[in-house]
This record gives C-alpha cells, structure tokens and sequence, in this order.
C-alpha cells in the first residue's frame, strides 16, 4: 500500500509540475508551487526527484525522438509536424514539451538542454534528409518552421493554423519541405497530400 501511495504522489507531482512549467517555464516555478498544486510537502520533491531540475528533465523527457525511425524517411517532416503541432499534449496544458523548455529558455541548463535535444534528433534527421550543399542549414530553417507551426497554433492560438486539420496543411508541408531539403517529402503520413 505504501508503495502505490509513493507511485500516485510522485505521479501527481510529474502532473502538477508538467502543468505548471509549461505555463509558467523553469524560473517562473517553484517546488513550492508544484508540490501545492499536487497537494503535498514540498520536501517530497527533493526525495522523489532530488533537486528542481531533475524533475523539469523528467517532464520534458517526452520530446518523441523515436518518431525518426517509425517509418520512410519522406514522411519524416509529416510525422514532426503530427508530432509537434496535432498529437494531444494535454498532460502539457495542450502544449507540445519544447514549448516549456522555451519558456524556460532563459535558464541556461534549459536552454543547453534545448538546444541538444532539437539539433541532436530533429535537425540532425533533417539534415541527414537534404540533398545538396548547406543541408544543416536548410535543416534549421525547415525545423524553425516547424516549431513556429506548432507556437502559432498552440500557443497564440491564431484563427487559420488553430483551425486547420492535418490535410489542410499537407501539401504547403510538403512543398516547403521538398524544397528545403531538395527531395521529395509527402505532406502526411502514409501517403501524398494529392487526391
């Protein structure tokens, strides 16, 4: 019993502090405010997790690197944006994972952190993708794209890109991404953005 006890408060906690560094990024929260919002001592976030950045690893660890080998490499760009801009992040308040660590990107652990995760797996994936000379930074610049989809439209929230479905925005995916990296890539997984 006490072993599930431990399970379900460090699971509210995981919950709570998803919640809160999402909204409010790495400096903007406390362990304080974390263990309030799970309704308990803040004590038990040092013996759960042991300091305020080991539990903001823990609930940013959900960046789906795996998604780079879950299929052909032309529906690499279609499985990032399902990815980042149309999977439910409810856990996250609705947001994507990397949207906390750029709210948290003043923090300079966050930020190293940040940056080593989205050009070790994404842009690395996309570069490895172009055709061409410049293909890192053609890789950027198609994952600086990307991101901004997925701010827009979670967090703005603007009328177009909140309304749009996944085959609304395949073949402008396709295109942009095509171009960039100087092979044909398809808009949606599992098939083109025609017919």
């Amino acid at each position: 019993m006490a072993k599930r006890d431990r399970e379900a408060t460090r699971a509210r906690l995981l919950e709570a502090a998803r919640l809160r560094f999402a909204r409010d990024g790495y400096d903007g929260t406390s362990v304080r405010d974390v263990a309030a919002d799970a309704g308990v001592d803040a004590t038990l976030i040092f013996r759960y997790f042991g300091s305020k950045k080991a539990l903001f690893d823990e609930v940013t660890a959900d960046l789906p690197a795996g998604l780079l080998d879950d299929g052909p490499p032309e529906e690499l760009v279609a499985r990032m944006v399902g990815a980042v801009v149309f999977q439910d992040w409810t856990g996250y308040g609705g947001e994507h994972p990397l949207v906390a660590m750029l709210r948290s990107s003043a923090h300079e652990d966050a930020r190293l952190r940040m940056r080593e995760e989205v050009c070790a797996t994404y842009v690395r994936a996309l570069a490895d993708l172009a055709e061409g000379e410049d293909a890192e930074l053609r890789a950027e610049l198609l994952s600086a794209w990307l991101v901004g989809i997925g701010i827009l439209r979670s967090v703005v929230g603007t009328p177009a890109l909140t309304g749009a479905a996944t085959a609304d925005l395949a073949p402008h995916i396709e295109s942009v991404a095509t171009a960039l990296l100087g092979r044909p890539m398809r808009g949606t997984s599992g098939g083109t953005s025609e017919g």
